[in-house]
């Protein structure tokens, strides 16, 4: 199997530090609030990539962490504990928050056929962990305290920045949002480990420590937790590519600093989920969850295969109408499988194993949900289908050496085929009847973000 290398920028062979079996750590949710979807895609392209290593006869063993307490408002540490917040949003108890939406997290996974990891992990349950690991890097010289709060010493390192080149000016107070300065810091990149009372009076959880009352940084509760359940050698760390820096840059950082030997060789990494404005996030408002879908008629499994429809590197735009695609697709599919009939006669097993070995290698060419071409070339080849029409493309323009170009059965159209009369005039209806529905009090099933319906 080949798979994407986020730390060596290149696809590699898979390989394991025990042949046939994987160590897999993905990055939980902090539950502070609803899951939104955009979230959500990561989880479903890392639940993708687990259930085909074990279709490939892989033995996984797949841990996750519910963040629950340090996950500050700005991943450098800064600002206040997104838990906290969500308490005082909603005048419950830290923990009550927690259990309230990762339940809800977890309900959204089942809506998704995401499969449940073997180990889910909070972060409040390995405190001691953390005061392990923190204490032997500051016994190693990777350490040291500054302020009340225990600081991780970025130079003791050769490299730090694993994924990408940043710049240490990036991380100057003003340059990116969300970075404040911090006068206990000997570097701009040096990250907190473990938190005292003096960083937050008011910090609802708080744990004994040889360095003071206080709470375990971000950073530490992953290697923490990763180190607990997957053992010392990690096979496949999984996220959305916003934790590759600093969250996982930190983890491999100190991880490999206490252990002494490397950590994980491979990272996987998925892209956001955008909208016409960026990036989906709870900061910006776009606030899309799957009930909401549920709400609008939507299946979630049809928001599934929306994410399955493009690669997993690779940015995917959502609309209302690139749902409605992929639902009308999904449906078709569900159609089709119902439809057969077992009584319909003996399964040419020659073609099973036929399009079970395009499968295998479409898939284990980097996780190729998105690229059914070969198949769908291969079979318009065979005549097994009279014809087909094509509008839309993996790569674009698509390339005068492309196979597809020699098919006669085939038409191809660079996004103009739904460029007819009736399709013009439906649309510019649409735009007039939510406008109409908007300023008249009626719901808009099409609006992206509802929310803003009230301030206006």
């Amino acid at each position: 199997m080949l798979l994407y290398n986020s730390a060596t920028h290149k696809k590699e062979t898979f390989q394991t530090h025990t042949p046939g079996h994987v160590e897999m750590y993905t990055c939980g949710p902090t539950v502070y609030h609803f899951a939104h979807i955009g979230n959500l895609r990561s989880y479903i392209m890392e639940d993708v990539l687990e259930k085909f290593l074990r279709y490939d006869g892989y033995d996984v063993n797949r841990v996750m962490n519910i963040t629950d307490v340090g996950h500050l408002a700005s991943d450098a540490d800064t600002g206040e504990d997104k838990m906290l917040k969500g308490a005082r949003r909603e005048h419950k108890t830290v923990m009550e928050i927690a259990q309230y939406y990762t339940d809800a997290f977890f309900q959204d996974c089942r809506k998704l056929n995401i499969k449940r990891p073997d180990v889910v992990q909070p972060a409040t349950g390995c405190i001691d962990e953390y005061i392990k690991i923190v204490s032997a890097l500051l016994e190693k010289g990777y350490a040291y305290v500054a302020g009340g709060n225990v600081y991780f010493d970025t130079s003791k390192l050769s490299r730090y920045y694993v994924f990408n080149d940043h710049d240490e000016e990036d991380l100057a107070v003003g340059v990116r949002e969300g970075v404040e300065e911090d006068v206990n810091k000997r570097n701009k990149n040096d990250f907190v480990l473990w938190f005292t009372k003096s960083k937050f009076e008011d910090q609802a959880l708080k744990w004994d420590s040889p360095w003071g009352v206080g709470y375990p940084g971000w950073h530490i509760e992953c290697s923490g937790i990763s180190m607990k359940y997957n053992g010392e050698y990690l096979d496949l760390h999984c996220g959305g590519i916003d934790n590759a820096f600093p969250h996982h840059t930190n983890e491999i950082a100190q991880s490999e600093s206490y252990l002494g030997h490397p950590w994980c060789p491979q990272w996987f990494h998925v892209a956001h989920l955008n909208t016409s404005h960026g990036k989906m996030s709870k900061s910006k408002g776009e606030f899309l969850t799957v009930s909401l879908l549920e709400e609008k008629g939507y299946d979630p499994l049809a928001y599934r295969f929306f994410c399955l429809q493009s690669h997993y590197r690779k940015g995917l735009v959502f609309t209302w109408e690139n749902l409605d695609n992929a639902a009308g697709a999904y449906q078709k599919l569900v159609n089709k499988i119902a439809a057969l009939d077992p009584k319909d006669g003996e399964v040419d097993q020659a073609v099973v194993k036929e399009y079970e070995d395009k499968f295998r290698q479409q898939m284990g060419n980097d996780l190729n949900t998105a690229q059914g071409v070969t198949a769908l070339y291969d079979a318009l080849k065979a005549n097994r289908i009279c014809g087909a029409g094509l509008d839309v493309f993996a790569q674009e323009p698509l390339p005068n050496t492309s196979k597809l170009l020699e098919l006669d059965n085939l038409v191809l159209s660079p996004h103009f085929s739904s460029q007819t009369v009736e399709s013009l005039w439906n649309t510019y209806k649409m735009a007039i009847d939510i406008a109409d529905d908007f300023f008249q009090g009626r719901d808009c099933p099409h609006i992206l973000n509802p929310e803003y319906k009230d301030a206006l």
